[in-house]
């Protein structure tokens, strides 16, 4: 049994870092002379926090059996709750970060492979480093061999043969591959910060599983076409 799986962070308030880390952060956009510019360059670093696990959390984590298909969406929430779409075969289920991290590794250590879409250099390295600040220790090194794929398959660097093409997004892959991006539901992933911020973690929940839904469709083709092993 393989497992598809993909997360979706949020960041902390920048207010709540320490004052050295807001300079280290802001260091380079306080160099812009121009005032718009400046303003512009600050706003961008603080909007790429979600992309780092020492100022983001994880908020959702998809996660799809390839035996049976089913796809297990962990998300953040104080109320315990459990709901399901029967349409997706899919389960959502609120845990707290710890818990979801926790869950997470619990499932990678029964499988045989893991695959991702960019997972070698956002999603695993971001769980891998969450898991350590929670004191939570990984039970698999998923990043062990840049080029082994014994038990961590990157679709985004098989698809890029590891670099020797343009890289795309998975929505530009999906359109390419025939297959129904998540993105068609006017959801992506730089919105995720508002719905968060709004309280719609649920909309959230949805948009990974069908993240992973399409992360799945991917690996199919590939598998079939471009897997020579």
């Amino acid at each position: 049994m393989n497992l598809v799986f993909d997360i979706e962070t949020a960041s902390f308030d920048f207010d709540t870092l320490t004052e050295s880390q807001q300079e280290y952060i802001l260091r380079y956009a306080e160099r812009e002379k121009d005032d718009s510019k400046r303003e512009e360059k600050i706003e961008d670093a603080i909007r790429y926090l979600s992309l780092y696990p020492y100022t983001a959390k994880i908020i959702v984590i998809g996660m799809l059996n390839t035996e049976t298909e089913n796809t297990l969406v962990l998300y953040e929430s104080e109320e315990k709750e459990e709901w399901r779409s029967e349409e997706k075969k899919t389960i959502y289920k609120s845990m707290n970060e710890k818990e979801m991290i926790n869950y997470f590794w619990e499932c990678v250590k029964k499988v045989d492979k893991v695959i991702t879409f960019n997972g070698k250099n956002f999603d695993i390295p971001f769980v891998m480093i969450r898991s350590a600040i929670l004191k939570i220790k990984p039970s698999i090194n998923l990043l062990k061999n840049k080029y082994d794929s014994s038990k961590h398959i990157d679709l985004l660097e098989q698809l890029t043969f590891f670099g020797s093409t343009r890289k795309f997004n998975l929505d530009f892959y999906c359109h390419a591959f025939g297959i129904e991006s998540p993105k068609s539901k006017g959801v992506t992933g730089m919105e995720v910060k508002e719905l968060y911020k709004a309280g719609r973690i649920k909309d959230i929940a949805i948009y990974c599983g069908d993240d992973v839904r399409a992360t799945y469709g991917l690996y199919k083709i590939w598998n079939e076409f471009l897997n020579f092993t």
